[in-house]
């Protein structure tokens, strides 16, 4: 199988793990360093699944917790995403994700005061354990051939159409439909584009 990991490991890799038995991935993928499933902790297996001919680079990673489950697409780039995952996400085929974006099935931390504060400290890994307050999770869709921009934020329960993309800083709340750009906080469709094979 071409690709740059053998037996688990990255050649040359600074971080001295290697690629988790629970992450599937296809032929051809180009990771830059295993460190970026240093927090894929989900006990579903696979917890992550890699399509053929995609390339990871060293600023992402994949914070897959629970019964988390995230998908990639064949031919899709990474290059410095937070992939956040209570549940599910999944990104398409053909897909450029950039910089420093953010992906995120869940709020992560409650709403409520009381609750937010109590779950504040059992965050911490010293203090007296107990049971985590419930936060809801909404699965994330993106779509095939999509481009997310440098810093972008994609949160819970959002689906993202095919072919389109999602401008640097963005914060997209709510669905957006295929072959359009979408920009601003909060999102809002800026430009139609042809439509597209997907």
């Amino acid at each position: 199988m071409p690709g740059n990991v053998v037996n688990r490991k990255v050649p040359d890799d600074w971080f001295q793990g290697e690629v988790p038995p629970n992450v599937e991935f296809g032929e051809g993928l180009w990771l830059e360093t295993a460190q970026v499933f240093r927090f894929c902790k989900s006990r579903r297996s696979p917890a992550v699944r890699i399509g053929n001919w995609c390339s990871v680079f060293a600023g992402c990673s994949f914070a897959v917790k629970g019964e988390g489950f995230c998908s990639i697409g064949d031919h899709t780039l990474l290059n410095g995403a937070l992939i956040m995952c209570e549940e599910e996400i999944s990104i398409g085929t053909h897909c450029l994700i950039s910089w420093n974006v953010g992906i995120a099935d869940s709020d992560f931390h409650p709403l409520d005061p009381a609750a937010r504060r109590r779950d504040a400290e059992l965050m911490n890994p010293y203090f007296a354990k107990g049971e985590r307050p419930p936060i809801p999770t909404r699965p994330v869709r993106i779509g095939n051939n999509v481009w997310i921009g440098m810093g972008a934020i994609v949160l819970k329960g959002v689906t993202i159409g095919d072919n389109s993309v999602v401008g640097a800083a963005a914060v997209v709340s709510r669905d957006v439909p295929a072959n359009v750009v979408v920009a601003g906080n909060p999102s809002r469709v800026v430009k139609h584009l042809p439509a597209g094979k997907g």
